[in-house]
């Protein structure tokens, strides 16, 4: 990378010391915590980052030895790095064997292949149907339950198919999110009952000549639950994608304007609103493909004629499904920074914590009042916290440099070692996989070392986790950017320099 020269004095003496070049001529321990201090100094120091606002503070696990701290308890906005409180809390609280339910019943007899009532499918905050890790085929779990229908002789549904989503309350977003943001998957619903990370996937061809539409697909199914306005153009095979998607608020009508090259193919992922009757709509669908017929309509349970009621004689269940396992879906939330999953657990937590009865079951408040305990126990301020997500993606979350150290700490040294295990391999590998494969490459110091997480707005850098020093001393490391009018690629190279120094440190 090529670096303006206004930018060049702040990474010189980094680029000496831990280039790829130079590693291969030094012994792997050979900065001195002066060295270190000198590193950070000149990274964060140099005219790029006038204006910005930097939170870093670095402490050995084992004998608890601040090694670099800078502004440490400054609250500064940390993007995704909320995850790691998320997670944290949920592994702490839930346990990593946790694992989600969610039931298919139908609601009157099977008569000569006829269901004479509803089919029901009742949420639990399961955020992996149709997930990121089912994207392949997410209309497997449908097909089974299509499959476990026929065993029961059922060839036709009278009633309606309803989802239930009440495990949760209707908030659909976090605080504070921005409502240009909410046509994206990123942005998606929040629900109990979710499918497909409550998006669909649009693909945009480009046509054979300049200025014809373009040829719009999605999936899953071309589903109808959706409806395309297609503005698209298609533009010189020359000329760059320009993307133009937009999509009322809880609205299903998509409209796409964007510019597409002649031959090209645009992708993008776009969230749909209540993601309930999506999951249901999307079923009677498949159901419809494989054979059974439906009368009725897709429909959420607050929609229904008659709210089901599970104490019912005449309920039974048809089918469930159980989720991973919890230590899996943390993987999935921290190496690919999954917003949907974050929140769901985030609400999840809600549930669990919330007393009998609670008018805030399921809240998205209860839920971070469920973080914040797992923040206290790990000795952090936490008047000093500000949760509004689960995410990271509302501007309205604080935190600490030192905070989010102190974190890591106590997820490091937990009592449960299965708890300390699933948290540490939840966080991406540099140079290896999740959202650091492409940072951290061979012959840097700390490719392979560093397990962190990252985080990433509009004018927001952070990278916060774990990395061994060259003397094999575990170390926990936050260091969070803010205000930064530079190209957030400068602000990634001075996290990633500060780590590489951290990765070589020999003794003090």
């Amino acid at each position: 990378m090529r670096f303006p020269p206004a930018i060049r004095p702040a990474f010189l003496l980094a680029a000496l010391l831990l280039s790829p070049a130079t590693a291969a001529a030094q012994p792997a321990t050979d900065l001195s915590a002066d060295d270190l201090e000198r590193v950070i100094r000149r990274t964060i120091d140099g005219e790029a980052f006038r204006g910005a606002t930097w939170g870093i503070h670095v402490a050995d696990l084992r004998t608890g030895a601040v090694l670099f701290s800078e502004q440490a308890d400054r609250n500064l906005i940390p993007a995704s790095n909320v995850k790691l409180s998320t997670s944290a809390a949920a592994l702490d609280r839930l346990g990593p064997g946790y694992r989600y339910r969610t039931h298919l019943y139908a609601d009157g007899p099977v008569r000569d292949g006829v269901l004479k009532g509803n089919l029901i499918v009742r949420g639990t905050g399961d955020p992996t149907i149709g997930g990121e890790e089912q994207q392949d085929d997410v209309t497997r779990l449908f097909r089974a339950w299509a499959d476990s229908l026929r065993s029961r002789g059922v060839r036709r549904i009278e009633g309606h198919v309803v989802g239930d989503d009440d495990f949760f309350s209707d908030v659909p977003y976090g605080t504070g999110w921005s409502w240009d943001d909410t046509a994206y998957a990123y942005s998606a619903e929040v629900s109990a009952l979710s499918f497909n990370l409550n998006k669909i996937n649009l693909r945009v061809r480009g046509g054979s000549a300049v200025d014809a539409p373009g040829r719009i697909r999605w999936a899953p199914l071309n589903t109808s639950y959706v409806s395309v306005v297609n503005r698209s153009r298609t533009v010189a095979s020359t000329a760059s994608v320009e993307e133009d998607y937009s999509r009322r608020r809880g609205q299903n009508t998509i409209v796409v304007g964007t510019r597409v090259p002649v031959g090209a193919t645009e992708t993008e992922e776009l969230a749909v609103a209540n993601p309930t009757r999506y999951f249901v709509h999307v079923l009677r669908e498949v159901l419809l493909r494989e054979g059974i017929a439906v009368d009725g309509a897709a429909l959420d349970a607050d929609a229904a004629p008659i709210k089901p009621s599970y104490e019912s004689s005449d309920l039974r269940s048809v089918a469930s499904v159980r989720s991973a396992p919890l230590a899996q879906i943390v993987t999935t939330l921290n190496r690919e920074s999954v917003n949907l999953y974050a929140e769901m657990l985030l609400r999840t937590l809600a549930v669990v914590d919330a007393p009998p009865a609670s008018a805030d079951l399921g809240t998205p408040a209860r839920g971070a009042a469920a973080v914040r305990a797992t923040l206290g126990a790990a000795g952090v301020d936490t008047s000093r916290v500000e949760i509004a997500d689960g995410s990271g993606l509302s501007r309205q979350n604080l935190m600490t440099a030192r905070g989010t150290v102190q974190l890591l700490q106590y997820m490091w040294t937990h009592e449960d070692p299965d708890v300390r295990t699933a948290f540490y391999e939840s966080l991406p590998v540099g140079g290896r996989n999740g959202t650091l494969q492409y940072r951290f490459g061979d012959g840097e110091p700390a490719a392979g070392n560093v397990r962190a997480k990252t985080g990433t707005l509009s004018g927001v850098s952070a990278l916060s986790g774990y990395v061994s020093t060259g003397r094999g001393s575990p170390v926990g490391f936050s260091i969070i950017c803010n205000n930064y009018a530079v190209k957030g690629r400068v602000v990634r190279r001075a996290q990633d320099a500060i780590v590489n120094a951290l990765a070589r440190l020999g003794e003090r």
